[in-house]
């Protein structure tokens, strides 16, 4: 792989990435090479062009999933591949009413899963109390989240797009039915995955300072204040420049989390996981 800070023309490349990803606090140095720069440059895609993925692209972006990192390999994740435009229009209607979702000519929707690991301790008349327990549905989120990522990773260096679809969780009850999951299943997220359309770029969005983030041997709070302050200045410059006009991000995130009625239904999550069979002892 070749270490685009090696050469006069690379610094640039690294300086542009990290200044569409931080703006102005962008850190004064890091290492960036192919891999690190297509990180960099990931965008949320929520507009795609018709034509259809090549041939293998579910196979590989599978692989790709299943090489991520899994607790105690468990693998404790399955997803489900949706093409069909009328079941993908039905879990938009359920996701949000999100029209992207049926624009994109693949629909993935990631699961905790336990019902394999429950089928085989039926196998062998074992107990398996701690698959009840909150650490295992943490145990399948994450694993989820991890074999997603890679999947994101792979697909974006394929040229395609993607954005994750958390309105998944709005209704899981209606989306478990819909794809028909047993017990020991929860639907965590969704992803729409397509070519972009050229017509609708989507862009780079800024990040937190890393002084909002990252902390050295103790956590400390700081540094907090002033960087999310810096960084309501930074994105009120990036909606600007998309041409619109939004709220600062430290009410935004506020206001996301102040009632019930901001979650779309998520604030029921976890009756909706004790229907699915997660008690969360």
């Amino acid at each position: 792989m070749t270490d685009f800070l090696a050469t006069t023309s690379a610094g640039e490349t690294a300086e542009r990435l990290l200044a569409a990803r931080y703006g102005d606090d962008a850190p004064a140095a890091a290492i960036v090479n192919d891999v690190t720069a297509l990180l960099l440059g990931h965008r949320s895609v929520r507009a795609f062009l018709p034509d259809a993925l090549p041939d293998g692209t579910i196979e590989t972006l599978v692989a790709a999933a299943q090489s991520a990192s899994t607790s105690s390999n468990l693998q404790a994740w399955s997803v489900v591949a949706v093409e069909d435009a009328a079941h993908k229009g039905h879990l938009a209607s359920l996701a949000g009413n999100q029209d992207f979702i049926r624009q994109a000519p693949l629909f993935l929707v990631w699961l905790a899963d336990f019902a394999r690991l429950h089928r085989l301790a039926d196998a062998q008349a074992a107990a398996v109390d701690g698959a009840a327990y909150t650490e295992a549905f943490i145990l399948g989120v994450v694993d989820a989240a991890l074999a997603a990522q890679n999947a994101v990773v792979a697909l974006e260096s394929l040229g395609l797009g993607t954005v994750y679809v958390g309105a998944v969780r709005n209704h899981p009850d209606e989306i478990a039915r819909a794809l028909a999951v047993p017990g020991h299943v929860f639907p965590v997220f969704g992803l729409a995955v397509g070519w972009p359309d050229p017509a609708s770029p989507a862009s780079v969005k800024p990040r937190l300072p890393q002084r909002a983030v990252l902390h050295r041997e103790t956590y400390d709070p700081g540094p907090q204040a002033d960087a999310a302050s810096d960084y309501d200045a930074t994105l009120k410059a990036f909606w600007r420049g998309q041409g619109l006009g939004r709220p600062p991000w430290t009410r935004q995130v506020v206001n996301r989390l102040r009632d019930s009625e901001a979650l779309h239904g998520r604030d029921r999550i976890r009756d909706s996981l004790n229907r699915l069979g997660f008690p969360l002892r």
